[in-house]
């Protein structure tokens, strides 16, 4: 599809008309994917022009399932999962003629939270009772849509903790969090980081670095750069720390609000960066999902490339 112009802020969604195509991924979250589609036919069948319920286990099927409808030609494709859902459904539809909804089933939900849709899916399937149309920016890292965050160091780490936590243990918050401590102690390396933001070159050795998206994320954890994103740019945090033990002091500060730019982390706000990281092989994470990549790392805004629905009067907390 070719490139569309953006609409006008907050104009309304005709559903009658649509065209629609659901994605949910099943395994996600508490593994209520079937209860989701199940709310999905009944909030959506009979209310538009056509109507298409796609599931998957394999969260890896995402991508090329969300280009498929693209391709053939929905209005709108409402995604069902967590934030590595959204961004997967995201990937495809940025750019293009499509519109997207977003329907929480993760963990943290953090993409949906940030528009304004909701925590849960009774909150979200409320935008299909007078549905309006949004363009928001997005995030993009050599070729890679990121709608929350990309992390290198400590983070990916993090994440492999917590999956084996949750075979273990089931999925919640709390064994996500009991996670990211384990990983922190255990952490062996620190990361060298050349960034390259507007016209400036500066070097850091860090145990963490992320790149946020998400104005609320970083509302939530009390850290600065909210207001940069907001105003269309990505904040870039880099962590002081260099090893475990105030790594974990750092978090600690973190969970109680006591976090202070400078004190935990240095703070650059651009719209662009080059970051180049030894070694140059890196594992990355990026909202939620983990690959292997290898530097240098081109990160930059899309400016209004996504096009979501979102409920009518909802200003959104990251409104592009």
């Amino acid at each position: 599809m070719t490139e569309q112009r953006d609409p006008p802020a907050g104009a309304a969604f005709s559903l009658a008309t649509a065209r629609v195509c659901t994605i949910v991924n099943m395994g996600s979250g508490r593994k209520q994917g079937r209860d989701i589609a199940g709310e999905l036919r009944k909030a959506l069948q009979g209310r538009v022009a056509a109507l298409e319920i796609r599931g998957t286990e394999a969260g890896s099927d995402l991508p090329a399932m969300a280009r498929q409808a693209v391709a053939q030609g929905f209005d709108l494709i409402v995604a069902a999962g967590g934030d590595g859902t959204q961004a997967a459904v995201a990937s495809a539809v940025a750019g293009t003629d499509s519109a997207m909804a977003v329907i929480p089933g993760g963990t943290f939900n953090y993409f949906a939270r940030d528009l304004g849709s909701g925590e849960t899916v009774e909150e979200a399937l409320k935008v299909f009772e007078s549905p309006r149309i949004r363009a928001v920016d997005i995030g993009e890292m050599n070729g890679t849509i990121f709608l929350n965050n990309v992390s290198f160091g400590a983070y990916p780490e993090i994440l492999k903790r917590r999956e084996n936590i949750y075979r273990r243990w089931g999925r919640s918050r709390v064994a996500a969090y009991w996670s990211a401590l384990v990983a922190l102690w255990t952490l062996r390396r620190p990361l060298r980081l050349t960034v390259r933001a507007r016209g400036r070159e500066q070097r850091f050795t860090t145990a963490l670095a992320f790149v946020a998206k998400s104005a609320y994320q970083l509302d939530m954890f009390g850290l600065e750069g909210a207001d940069c994103v907001r105003q269309g740019q990505l904040a870039l945090l880099v962590a002081r720390a260099r090893r475990p033990t105030p790594l974990v002091r750092s978090a600690l500060r973190l969970a109680m609000g006591k976090t202070a730019r400078y004190a935990d982390f240095d703070l650059i706000c651009a719209e662009s960066f080059e970051i180049e990281t030894v070694p140059r092989h890196e594992y990355v994470a990026h909202d939620g999902e983990k690959t292997w990549m290898d530097s240098p790392f081109a990160i930059r805004v899309r400016k209004g490339a996504l096009k979501v629905l979102v409920p009518a009067g909802s200003g959104g907390r990251d409104a592009a």
